[in-house]
């Protein structure tokens, strides 16, 4: 593999309700589907069209093409390939990897910062301790758990998906991923994340040069900006990860 695309997907209704839960400081975010069933937003879909502008035109240059199983991932794609407009993606197949899906929070599932705070105080203390990356939520995962299935999948990934590659997923796989093939430091990871978010329907290109991946740019909307779509972030609490 020489070059390899990391998307994040369209803004989600869960994006959308849970920012606005942390706004108005309640505990717990109203959505009432489960983490895989989130869909986008009205301006996720505009996001995504603005995607497939970029999107359409490379599509042939890619060897394969991979997703999260999550709704709001597949669709984004979808979107972005003109599937929702009727227009026809060829004999293209989008191959789904569970080891892809978004970072599961177990008992802090659809907690805000408040109730976080109210429901677990012992959590807040362990997250405190063991940092960010480390700090496992009961039945949940930590960012060290993402970085073993991220693994297994790059060594899978390797022996399909060609020499160039597009990957739609969520924002902690973006992440992870950059942490996994770049061999970042946990350090250096954490310090990068704090200054860098992964907006929605951002694209990041890595490539590989004498056997070593190198980033050649992260978090790029500039396709949201020529199409007029809204540019939207949602980077979320440390620990509870908006959809």
């Amino acid at each position: 593999m020489r070059e390899l695309w990391l998307a994040r997907h369209a803004e989600s209704v869960g994006n959308v309700a849970a920012t606005r839960a942390e706004v108005e400081r309640l505990e717990v975010i109203p959505l009432d589907v489960r983490d895989a069933d989130v869909d986008l937003s009205p301006t996720g879909v505009e996001q995504a069209r603005a995607l497939g502008d970029w999107l359409q035109p490379r599509v042939a240059g890619f060897d394969s093409l991979w997703s999260s199983p999550y709704a709001r991932a597949r669709r984004t794609l979808a979107i972005a390939l003109g599937e929702e407009l009727g227009e026809e993606r060829g004999e293209r197949v989008v191959l789904a990897d569970e080891r892809l899906r978004d970072r599961e929070l177990g008992v802090l599932d659809l907690l805000t910062h408040t109730g976080v705070a109210a429901r677990f105080p012992g959590e807040v203390a362990r997250r405190r301790h063991l940092g960010k990356f480390y700090h496992r939520p009961p039945g949940g995962e930590s960012w060290a758990d993402i970085a073993l299935r991220l693994r297994s999948f790059f060594g899978d990934f390797e022996a399909a998906a060609g020499e160039r590659a597009f990957v739609m997923a969520h924002d902690a796989i973006v992440m992870v991923s950059l942490y996994v093939l770049l061999g970042l430091s946990e350090t250096e990871l954490l310090e990068f994340a704090r200054a860098k978010v992964v907006g929605n329907a951002s694209v990041t290109h890595l490539e590989r040069v004498d056997g070593r991946w190198r980033l050649v740019e992260f978090g790029d909307v500039g396709h949201l900006r020529v199409e007029g779509a809204p540019v939207t972030a949602h980077p979320g609490a440390d620990d509870v990860t908006p959809r």
